[in-house]
């Protein structure tokens, strides 16, 4: 794994392009507990539906 110096402007040029949105993305996907809550949802949810109150919870917007 490649090591990421966070002082480093090299280290944030794959950044320069990205949405907010992907942004956002990567900072919520690395949070445990919206793994925690996806994972519950999904074993509850077999056909991998996203409930409307996971949306509200964590501001998403996926498709049912």
């Amino acid at each position: 794994m490649p090591e990421f110096d966070w002082r480093s402007p090299e280290s944030f040029k794959s950044l320069q392009d990205a949405e907010i949105t992907d942004i956002a993305w990567e900072c919520l996907r690395r949070n445990t507990d919206y793994r925690r809550d996806h994972e519950a949802m999904i074993a509850n949810k077999p056909a991998g539906e996203v409930t409307a109150e996971f949306r509200r919870r964590w501001g998403t917007c996926s498709r049912p």
